[in-house]
Protein backbone atom coordinates (compact mmCIF):
# COMPACT_ATOMS: atom_id res chain seq x y z
CA UNK A 1 0.00 0.00 0.00
CA UNK A 2 1.66 3.37 -1.10
CA UNK A 3 0.54 7.45 -2.20
CA UNK A 4 -1.30 9.78 -1.07
CA UNK A 5 -4.99 9.07 0.92
CA UNK A 6 -8.01 10.76 -0.61
CA UNK A 7 -9.39 13.62 1.46
CA UNK A 8 -6.12 14.38 2.99
CA UNK A 9 -2.67 15.68 2.21
CA UNK A 10 -0.95 12.71 3.21
CA UNK A 11 1.14 9.95 2.38
CA UNK A 12 0.82 6.38 3.65
CA UNK A 13 4.54 6.26 3.91
CA UNK A 14 5.01 9.24 6.20
CA UNK A 15 2.47 7.80 8.60
CA UNK A 16 4.17 4.57 8.61
CA UNK A 17 7.29 6.10 9.37
CA UNK A 18 5.92 8.75 12.47
CA UNK A 19 3.77 5.53 13.47
CA UNK A 20 6.74 3.40 13.68
CA UNK A 21 9.46 5.38 14.94
CA UNK A 22 7.54 7.56 17.18
CA UNK A 23 3.83 6.86 18.54
CA UNK A 24 3.52 3.25 18.43
CA UNK A 25 6.29 2.33 21.45
CA UNK A 26 4.63 4.66 23.60
CA UNK A 27 1.33 4.42 23.22
CA UNK A 28 1.66 0.64 23.54
CA UNK A 29 3.49 1.35 26.86
CA UNK A 30 0.72 3.52 28.09
CA UNK A 31 -1.83 0.72 26.99
CA UNK A 32 -0.11 -1.52 29.77
CA UNK A 33 -0.43 1.17 32.84
CA UNK A 34 -3.27 0.54 35.15
CA UNK A 35 -5.34 3.28 34.16
CA UNK A 36 -5.73 2.00 30.39
CA UNK A 37 -5.67 -1.09 30.97
CA UNK A 38 -9.00 -1.51 32.29
CA UNK A 39 -12.25 -0.97 30.56
CA UNK A 40 -16.03 -1.58 32.24
CA UNK A 41 -18.45 -2.99 29.83
CA UNK A 42 -21.33 -4.88 30.15
CA UNK A 43 -21.63 -7.79 27.68
CA UNK A 44 -25.59 -8.74 29.10
CA UNK A 45 -27.61 -6.02 27.06
CA UNK A 46 -30.00 -7.44 24.80
CA UNK A 47 -29.86 -6.46 21.07
CA UNK A 48 -32.04 -3.80 20.56
CA UNK A 49 -32.61 -4.21 16.79
CA UNK A 50 -33.34 -8.07 15.95
CA UNK A 51 -34.18 -11.03 18.43
CA UNK A 52 -30.96 -12.09 19.42
CA UNK A 53 -30.30 -15.52 17.53
CA UNK A 54 -28.29 -17.29 20.12
CA UNK A 55 -24.77 -16.67 21.40
CA UNK A 56 -21.68 -17.99 19.30
CA UNK A 57 -21.51 -21.68 20.21
CA UNK A 58 -17.92 -22.04 19.48
CA UNK A 59 -16.46 -22.08 22.60
CA UNK A 60 -13.80 -19.83 22.27
CA UNK A 61 -16.65 -17.26 21.96
CA UNK A 62 -18.07 -18.11 25.59
CA UNK A 63 -17.21 -16.80 28.77
CA UNK A 64 -16.56 -19.73 30.69
CA UNK A 65 -16.38 -18.46 34.95
CA UNK A 66 -12.76 -19.89 35.92
CA UNK A 67 -12.78 -23.00 37.59
CA UNK A 68 -12.77 -22.55 41.80
CA UNK A 69 -9.67 -24.06 42.58
CA UNK A 70 -8.11 -21.75 40.15
CA UNK A 71 -9.53 -18.43 41.42
CA UNK A 72 -6.46 -16.58 42.82
CA UNK A 73 -6.78 -16.77 46.81
CA UNK A 74 -6.78 -12.86 46.96
CA UNK A 75 -10.44 -12.96 45.45
CA UNK A 76 -11.52 -15.72 47.52
CA UNK A 77 -10.24 -14.03 50.77
CA UNK A 78 -13.02 -11.56 50.20
CA UNK A 79 -11.49 -8.17 51.62
CA UNK A 80 -8.95 -9.40 53.30
CA UNK A 81 -5.44 -7.76 51.50
CA UNK A 82 -2.39 -10.03 53.17
CA UNK A 83 -3.04 -12.44 49.75
CA UNK A 84 -3.29 -9.60 47.63
CA UNK A 85 0.85 -10.93 46.27
CA UNK A 86 -0.78 -14.41 45.24
CA UNK A 87 -3.90 -12.77 43.55
CA UNK A 88 -1.42 -10.94 41.25
CA UNK A 89 0.75 -14.56 40.32
CA UNK A 90 0.90 -14.46 36.24
CA UNK A 91 1.15 -18.14 36.95
CA UNK A 92 -2.45 -18.21 38.14
CA UNK A 93 -3.85 -15.77 35.92
CA UNK A 94 -1.81 -18.11 32.76
CA UNK A 95 -3.89 -21.22 34.54
CA UNK A 96 -7.22 -18.99 34.44
CA UNK A 97 -6.89 -18.00 31.18
CA UNK A 98 -6.55 -21.48 29.89
CA UNK A 99 -9.24 -22.36 31.94
CA UNK A 100 -11.88 -20.16 31.16
CA UNK A 101 -10.91 -21.05 26.87
CA UNK A 102 -9.49 -19.24 24.49
CA UNK A 103 -12.02 -16.57 23.59
CA UNK A 104 -13.51 -16.33 27.04
CA UNK A 105 -13.32 -12.71 28.44
CA UNK A 106 -11.38 -13.45 31.67
CA UNK A 107 -12.75 -11.36 34.03
CA UNK A 108 -10.05 -11.93 37.37
CA UNK A 109 -9.72 -9.13 38.95
CA UNK A 110 -7.42 -8.80 42.12
CA UNK A 111 -8.63 -7.44 45.15
CA UNK A 112 -6.47 -4.04 45.47
CA UNK A 113 -7.96 -3.82 41.85
CA UNK A 114 -11.24 -3.76 43.35
CA UNK A 115 -10.62 -1.79 45.76
CA UNK A 116 -8.87 0.90 43.51
CA UNK A 117 -12.07 0.62 41.36
CA UNK A 118 -14.29 1.70 43.90
CA UNK A 119 -11.77 4.62 44.45
CA UNK A 120 -11.54 5.52 41.00
CA UNK A 121 -15.48 5.85 40.36
CA UNK A 122 -15.75 7.84 42.97
CA UNK A 123 -13.15 10.74 41.66
CA UNK A 124 -14.94 10.35 38.63
CA UNK A 125 -18.14 10.83 39.86
CA UNK A 126 -16.76 14.67 41.52
CA UNK A 127 -15.86 15.61 37.92
CA UNK A 128 -18.58 17.51 35.85
CA UNK A 129 -19.68 14.91 33.38
CA UNK A 130 -20.32 15.66 29.87
CA UNK A 131 -22.42 12.69 29.15
CA UNK A 132 -23.45 9.70 30.86
CA UNK A 133 -22.11 6.83 29.87
CA UNK A 134 -25.43 4.53 28.98
CA UNK A 135 -24.13 1.27 31.26
CA UNK A 136 -21.91 2.21 33.99
CA UNK A 137 -23.95 2.09 36.57
CA UNK A 138 -25.66 -1.53 35.89
CA UNK A 139 -25.15 -4.15 37.99
CA UNK A 140 -24.14 -6.25 34.67
CA UNK A 141 -21.27 -3.73 33.86
CA UNK A 142 -18.23 -5.13 34.99
CA UNK A 143 -14.51 -4.38 34.91
CA UNK A 144 -12.40 -6.46 31.89
CA UNK A 145 -8.31 -6.29 31.96
CA UNK A 146 -7.56 -5.87 28.34
CA UNK A 147 -4.15 -7.13 28.40
CA UNK A 148 -5.92 -10.36 29.49
CA UNK A 149 -8.23 -10.30 26.52
CA UNK A 150 -6.71 -9.56 23.59
CA UNK A 151 -8.71 -8.75 20.38
CA UNK A 152 -7.83 -12.21 18.61
CA UNK A 153 -9.87 -14.67 15.73
CA UNK A 154 -12.35 -16.10 17.74
CA UNK A 155 -14.21 -18.78 14.94
CA UNK A 156 -17.20 -16.13 15.20
CA UNK A 157 -18.41 -15.80 11.77
CA UNK A 158 -21.06 -16.30 9.43
CA UNK A 159 -24.73 -15.41 9.07
CA UNK A 160 -24.66 -13.57 12.57
CA UNK A 161 -21.14 -11.72 12.27
CA UNK A 162 -22.59 -11.06 8.39
CA UNK A 163 -25.79 -9.00 9.74
CA UNK A 164 -23.91 -7.31 12.15
CA UNK A 165 -21.76 -5.52 9.69
CA UNK A 166 -25.03 -5.50 7.32
CA UNK A 167 -26.66 -3.38 9.49
CA UNK A 168 -23.98 -1.36 10.25
CA UNK A 169 -23.10 0.05 6.98
CA UNK A 170 -27.09 0.04 5.47
CA UNK A 171 -28.74 1.38 8.16
CA UNK A 172 -26.42 4.00 9.44
CA UNK A 173 -24.23 5.31 6.15
CA UNK A 174 -26.03 7.95 4.79
CA UNK A 175 -27.29 6.18 1.48
CA UNK A 176 -29.58 8.55 -1.38
CA UNK A 177 -32.27 6.81 -2.59
CA UNK A 178 -31.25 6.66 -6.26
CA UNK A 179 -28.24 4.16 -5.08
CA UNK A 180 -30.05 0.72 -5.60
CA UNK A 181 -26.83 -1.63 -4.54
CA UNK A 182 -26.23 -2.53 -0.78
CA UNK A 183 -23.41 -0.12 0.79
CA UNK A 184 -21.61 -3.10 2.28
CA UNK A 185 -18.64 -3.39 0.26
CA UNK A 186 -18.48 -7.23 0.74
CA UNK A 187 -21.85 -7.82 -0.76
CA UNK A 188 -22.32 -8.33 -4.06
CA UNK A 189 -22.90 -5.16 -6.80
CA UNK A 190 -25.15 -4.70 -9.15
CA UNK A 191 -25.21 -1.71 -11.49
CA UNK A 192 -23.82 1.85 -10.46
CA UNK A 193 -20.45 1.47 -9.00
CA UNK A 194 -20.09 1.93 -5.43
CA UNK A 195 -17.20 4.32 -5.57
CA UNK A 196 -18.29 6.62 -8.21
CA UNK A 197 -21.29 6.58 -5.89
CA UNK A 198 -19.28 7.05 -2.93
CA UNK A 199 -17.18 10.28 -4.73
CA UNK A 200 -20.12 11.83 -5.15
CA UNK A 201 -21.14 12.44 -1.98
CA UNK A 202 -20.17 15.78 0.31
CA UNK A 203 -16.89 15.28 2.16
CA UNK A 204 -18.72 14.41 5.09
CA UNK A 205 -20.69 12.11 4.16
CA UNK A 206 -17.96 10.24 2.64
CA UNK A 207 -15.89 10.64 5.69
CA UNK A 208 -18.38 8.99 8.03
CA UNK A 209 -18.55 5.72 5.60
CA UNK A 210 -14.99 5.78 5.71
CA UNK A 211 -14.25 5.67 9.21
CA UNK A 212 -17.24 2.89 9.46
CA UNK A 213 -14.88 0.93 6.66
CA UNK A 214 -12.07 1.74 8.94
CA UNK A 215 -13.24 0.43 11.87
CA UNK A 216 -14.13 -2.62 10.36
CA UNK A 217 -10.69 -3.10 8.14
CA UNK A 218 -9.17 -2.83 12.02
CA UNK A 219 -11.00 -5.34 13.24
CA UNK A 220 -10.15 -7.84 10.63
CA UNK A 221 -6.68 -6.83 10.69
CA UNK A 222 -6.63 -7.75 14.27
CA UNK A 223 -8.04 -11.28 13.64
CA UNK A 224 -5.89 -12.23 11.11
CA UNK A 225 -2.99 -10.91 12.53
CA UNK A 226 -3.46 -13.07 15.77
CA UNK A 227 -5.26 -16.29 14.27
CA UNK A 228 -5.77 -19.60 16.36
CA UNK A 229 -3.17 -21.29 13.69
CA UNK A 230 -3.60 -24.85 15.78
CA UNK A 231 -4.57 -26.60 18.76
CA UNK A 232 -3.31 -29.33 19.73
CA UNK A 233 -3.62 -31.34 23.08
CA UNK A 234 -5.63 -28.46 24.08
CA UNK A 235 -2.65 -25.78 23.69
CA UNK A 236 -3.47 -23.26 21.54
CA UNK A 237 -0.81 -21.57 19.16
CA UNK A 238 -2.10 -18.00 17.99
CA UNK A 239 0.11 -16.06 15.16
CA UNK A 240 -0.71 -14.17 11.82
CA UNK A 241 -2.55 -15.99 9.04
CA UNK A 242 -1.02 -15.04 5.40
CA UNK A 243 -4.03 -16.96 4.00
CA UNK A 244 -6.94 -14.93 5.92
CA UNK A 245 -5.03 -11.78 5.48
CA UNK A 246 -4.84 -12.26 1.98
CA UNK A 247 -8.72 -13.55 1.20
CA UNK A 248 -9.85 -10.35 2.80
CA UNK A 249 -7.20 -7.60 1.92
CA UNK A 250 -5.33 -8.98 -1.40
CA UNK A 251 -6.52 -6.59 -4.63
CA UNK A 252 -6.66 -9.98 -6.38
CA UNK A 253 -8.90 -11.65 -3.93
CA UNK A 254 -11.28 -8.67 -3.69
CA UNK A 255 -11.21 -7.24 -6.80
CA UNK A 256 -9.59 -4.21 -5.99
CA UNK A 257 -11.37 -3.65 -2.86
CA UNK A 258 -8.65 -4.51 -0.32
CA UNK A 259 -6.39 -1.73 -0.89
CA UNK A 260 -9.41 0.80 -0.39
CA UNK A 261 -10.34 -0.89 2.91
CA UNK A 262 -6.68 -0.57 4.21
CA UNK A 263 -6.51 3.32 2.83
CA UNK A 264 -9.77 3.81 4.83
CA UNK A 265 -8.06 2.26 7.91
CA UNK A 266 -4.78 5.28 7.70
CA UNK A 267 -7.56 7.49 7.55
CA UNK A 268 -9.45 6.38 10.56
CA UNK A 269 -5.77 6.52 12.32
CA UNK A 270 -5.24 10.16 10.83
CA UNK A 271 -9.23 10.87 12.30
CA UNK A 272 -8.08 9.55 15.92
CA UNK A 273 -4.13 11.40 15.62
CA UNK A 274 -6.11 14.47 15.01
CA UNK A 275 -8.51 13.66 17.82
CA UNK A 276 -5.35 13.12 20.22
CA UNK A 277 -3.67 16.38 19.12
CA UNK A 278 -6.59 18.79 19.92
CA UNK A 279 -7.40 17.33 23.29
CA UNK A 280 -3.87 18.28 24.64
CA UNK A 281 -4.95 21.62 26.26
CA UNK A 282 -7.83 19.36 28.10
CA UNK A 283 -5.44 17.19 29.80
CA UNK A 284 -1.85 19.59 29.95
CA UNK A 285 -3.94 21.34 32.84
CA UNK A 286 -2.75 20.47 36.70
CA UNK A 287 -6.77 19.72 37.18
CA UNK A 288 -7.04 16.98 35.23
CA UNK A 289 -4.99 13.37 36.98
CA UNK A 290 -5.10 10.06 35.08
CA UNK A 291 -6.40 8.61 38.79
CA UNK A 292 -5.59 5.29 40.18
CA UNK A 293 -4.68 6.38 43.88
CA UNK A 294 -0.92 5.65 43.27
CA UNK A 295 0.01 9.33 42.86
CA UNK A 296 3.52 8.17 41.33
CA UNK A 297 2.39 5.77 38.45
CA UNK A 298 -0.66 8.43 38.11
CA UNK A 299 2.25 11.04 37.39
CA UNK A 300 4.57 8.64 34.59
CA UNK A 301 1.21 7.90 33.22
CA UNK A 302 0.10 11.79 32.79
CA UNK A 303 3.94 12.39 31.66
CA UNK A 304 3.60 9.95 29.07
CA UNK A 305 0.35 10.98 27.71
CA UNK A 306 1.46 14.30 27.26
CA UNK A 307 4.97 13.41 25.81
CA UNK A 308 2.45 11.31 23.04
CA UNK A 309 0.78 14.62 22.51
CA UNK A 310 3.90 16.54 22.05
CA UNK A 311 3.93 14.09 19.25
CA UNK A 312 1.09 14.43 17.16
CA UNK A 313 1.34 17.92 17.28
CA UNK A 314 4.27 17.13 15.56
CA UNK A 315 3.13 15.66 12.59
CA UNK A 316 3.02 17.91 9.78
CA UNK A 317 0.30 16.17 7.72
CA UNK A 318 -3.52 16.46 10.10
CA UNK A 319 -6.22 15.51 8.59
CA UNK A 320 -8.03 19.23 8.59
CA UNK A 321 -11.47 18.75 9.71
CA UNK A 322 -12.37 22.45 9.37
CA UNK A 323 -13.47 21.66 6.30
CA UNK A 324 -16.25 19.58 7.58
CA UNK A 325 -19.65 21.04 8.83
CA UNK A 326 -18.33 24.11 7.09
CA UNK A 327 -21.56 24.79 4.98
CA UNK A 328 -24.19 27.28 6.12
CA UNK A 329 -24.94 26.85 10.17
CA UNK A 330 -28.61 25.23 10.05
CA UNK A 331 -27.48 22.60 7.11
CA UNK A 332 -24.15 21.99 9.21
CA UNK A 333 -26.17 21.76 12.12
CA UNK A 334 -28.29 19.02 11.33
CA UNK A 335 -25.86 17.53 9.42
CA UNK A 336 -23.29 17.25 12.76
CA UNK A 337 -26.80 15.87 14.86
CA UNK A 338 -27.32 12.87 12.08
CA UNK A 339 -23.68 12.02 12.30
CA UNK A 340 -24.13 12.19 16.46
CA UNK A 341 -27.25 9.71 16.13
CA UNK A 342 -25.68 7.84 13.30
CA UNK A 343 -23.01 7.12 15.56
CA UNK A 344 -24.95 6.44 18.41
CA UNK A 345 -26.76 3.55 16.54
CA UNK A 346 -23.95 1.95 15.52
CA UNK A 347 -22.27 1.43 19.37
CA UNK A 348 -25.92 0.36 19.99
CA UNK A 349 -25.49 -2.47 17.07
CA UNK A 350 -22.35 -3.95 18.90
CA UNK A 351 -24.97 -5.10 21.50
CA UNK A 352 -25.90 -7.57 18.55
CA UNK A 353 -22.25 -8.55 18.38
CA UNK A 354 -22.64 -12.66 19.15
CA UNK A 355 -19.80 -13.04 21.07
CA UNK A 356 -18.21 -11.58 23.72
CA UNK A 357 -15.22 -11.23 22.89
CA UNK A 358 -16.06 -9.70 19.73
CA UNK A 359 -18.27 -7.69 21.36
CA UNK A 360 -15.81 -6.29 24.19
CA UNK A 361 -13.60 -4.78 21.36
CA UNK A 362 -16.19 -3.54 19.00
CA UNK A 363 -17.74 -1.70 21.97
CA UNK A 364 -14.38 -0.63 23.11
CA UNK A 365 -13.07 0.98 19.65
CA UNK A 366 -16.65 2.49 18.81
CA UNK A 367 -16.54 4.32 21.65
CA UNK A 368 -13.17 5.53 20.81
CA UNK A 369 -13.77 6.40 18.03
CA UNK A 370 -16.94 8.46 19.28
CA UNK A 371 -14.75 10.12 21.85
CA UNK A 372 -12.45 11.61 18.96
CA UNK A 373 -15.63 12.79 16.82
CA UNK A 374 -17.21 14.20 19.66
CA UNK A 375 -13.34 16.00 20.57
CA UNK A 376 -13.25 17.38 16.53
CA UNK A 377 -16.36 18.83 17.31
CA UNK A 378 -16.23 20.63 20.12
CA UNK A 379 -12.74 22.70 19.75
CA UNK A 380 -14.15 25.92 20.94
CA UNK A 381 -15.01 24.30 24.35
CA UNK A 382 -11.58 22.92 24.80
CA UNK A 383 -10.08 26.27 23.87
CA UNK A 384 -11.77 27.91 26.76
CA UNK A 385 -11.52 25.44 29.30
CA UNK A 386 -10.84 27.12 32.58
CA UNK A 387 -6.89 25.95 33.84
CA UNK A 388 -8.24 25.10 37.43
CA UNK A 389 -11.58 24.21 37.81
CA UNK A 390 -13.08 21.26 36.33
CA UNK A 391 -14.86 22.40 33.11
CA UNK A 392 -18.23 23.11 32.52
CA UNK A 393 -18.26 22.83 28.59
CA UNK A 394 -16.47 20.11 27.74
CA UNK A 395 -15.59 16.86 29.92
CA UNK A 396 -14.73 13.82 29.31
CA UNK A 397 -14.93 10.46 31.70
CA UNK A 398 -12.77 7.88 32.42
CA UNK A 399 -14.26 5.33 29.86
CA UNK A 400 -13.87 7.57 27.10
CA UNK A 401 -10.14 8.58 28.16
CA UNK A 402 -9.24 4.88 27.88
CA UNK A 403 -11.55 3.89 24.92
CA UNK A 404 -9.97 6.34 22.99
CA UNK A 405 -6.04 5.59 24.10
CA UNK A 406 -6.83 1.72 23.23
CA UNK A 407 -8.91 2.55 20.16
CA UNK A 408 -5.78 4.90 18.75
CA UNK A 409 -3.50 1.52 20.04
CA UNK A 410 -5.02 -0.99 17.73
Amino acid sequence: LTGVLDDCLCDIESIDDFNTFKIFPKIQKLQERDYFRYYKVNLKRPCPFWADDGHCSIKDCHVEPCPESKIPVGIKAGSSNKYSKAANNSKELEDCEQASKLGAVNSTLSNQSKEAFIDWARYDDSQDHFCELDDERSPDAQYVDLLLNPERYTGYKGPSAWRVWNSIYEENCFKPRSVYRPLNPLAPSRGESFYTWLEGLCLEKRVFYKLISGLHASINLHLCANYLLEETWGKPRWGPNVKEFTRRFDPAETKGEGPRRLKNLYFLYLIELRALSKVAPYFERAVVDLYTGNGHEDAESKALLLDIFRDTKSFHMHFDEKSMFAGDKKGAKSLKEEFRLHFKNISRIMDCVGCDKCRLWGKLQTQGLGTALKILFSEKEIQSLPENSPSKGFQLTRQEIVALVNAFGR
